[in-house]
């Protein structure tokens, strides 16, 4: 396929993408506000904008030090997705469990992961959260309930049922918060859990992160059922569609979810309309879309800046406060760097750790 040809088949799959998604005559997906949009105090608002902002900030400086040759392998970043992992975690509970794909920074973040450990891996080093042998897509906490961080498209949804099973036969009260992308949506192991999940009332969310182009394919182009809130009908799940641009609808939505799963009702399907600034992965060109589709999206529905005109214009904050908060989360992020890059690299001996579970007596 020719330059030209190429170019017209990126502005066609734009289209196709925008059409399906509904628009108001730009390129852009639509992201209308919600008839009675949640509002939040200023303190949830307060909240929501750090931790986005760290999410924000720490990816950019990763896909810094990408560049320099700091981080090696792929490297999946989140820009443009934090208000689906801030609000889902403003609605979960102390030891509910997260588990998501290879996108995976900002939910380690979310779930309160150290930045120098979460850094110190992808840049390969001792003090990682894998101990430097993971890298972006294996890093895990069970202090902090997270799971991983999984390299295998849709891998992580068994597994993510398999923890709520295991809650289910507990009785513990946790749920399982289970992310995939549009592109994981199609994988048959999902449909095997959907089914397993709503066989027997597991205590799980699945939070379909739609960024609308999977590893670089419109939606449009890739999938039957453009709807990802209704893939559970077949098996009786109940799902609703979310405009995962907005923390407060994204909170509402994973409060109705997560009490749903909680009291026993079984899994709940969250379709995240969102969208990612970057490729695919920091190798991707991205030259399946239009400039102008993401300049609109940034403008007009970017999830942090709405939140920082609500703080300055709905609560009052000065906008001084809200550029010593960016100060600060820049000096979190510099000094988690900084350590990444002169920690030590992992021993030749810890090749061989980590391989055997030694069997309890």
């Amino acid at each position: 396929m020719d330059a030209a040809n190429e170019a017209g088949q990126a502005k066609a799959d734009s289209a196709k993408g925008s059409a399906q998604l509904g628009t108001g005559g730009g390129d852009a997906p639509t992201h209308a506000p919600a008839p009675n949009t949640p509002q939040f105090t200023r303190e949830e608002d307060l909240h929501a904008y750090h931790e986005m902002l760290l999410i924000r900030r720490f990816e950019e400086k990763a896909g810094q030090l990408y560049g320099m040759g700091l981080i090696g392998g792929f490297c999946h970043l989140y820009i443009g997705q934090e208000a689906v992992v801030i609000g889902m975690q403003m609605a979960s509970v102390e030891g509910d469990q997260t588990i998501t794909g290879y996108r995976d920074h900002g939910h380690m973040l979310a779930c309160g992961m150290d930045p120098k450990g979460v850094m110190a891996e992808l840049t390969g080093r001792r003090g990682g959260y894998s101990r430097g042998k993971g890298g972006s897509m294996h890093m895990f906490s069970k202090e902090k309930q997270f799971f991983g961080g999984h390299g295998i498209v849709g891998a992580q949804v068994s597994l993510g049922t398999g923890l709520a099973f295991a809650d289910a036969y507990k009785k513990n009260g946790n749920v399982s918060l289970t992310y995939m992308g549009d592109g994981a949506a199609n994988q048959g192991q999902v449909y095997e859990s959907f089914n397993m999940a709503q066989l027997w009332k597991l205590p799980v969310v699945y939070v379909i992160e739609n960024n609308r182009y999977a590893m670089g394919t419109s939606v449009a182009r890739a999938s039957a059922q453009t709807d990802f809130s209704k893939r559970g009908i077949s098996f009786g799940i109940p799902g609703e569609q979310v405009d995962g641009m907005d923390v407060r609808t994204v909170r509402e939505a994973a409060s109705r979810a997560v009490e749903h799963a909680r009291s026993g009702q079984g899994p709940y399907i969250l379709e995240m309309q969102t969208y990612r600034y970057r490729g695919h992965s920091m190798s991707d060109p991205a030259k399946y879309r239009t400039k102008d589709e993401v300049s609109k999206m940034r403008d007009e529905h970017d999830p942090i800046e709405m939140v920082r005109k609500r703080l300055i214009e709905m609560h009052g904050v000065p906008e001084a406060d809200l550029k010593a908060t960016d100060a600060k989360v820049r000096e979190t992020v510099n000094d988690a760097a900084e350590f990444a890059t002169h920690d030590a690299e992992p021993d030749p001996s810890e090749l061989w750790t980590d391989i055997l579970l030694e069997a309890r007596a």
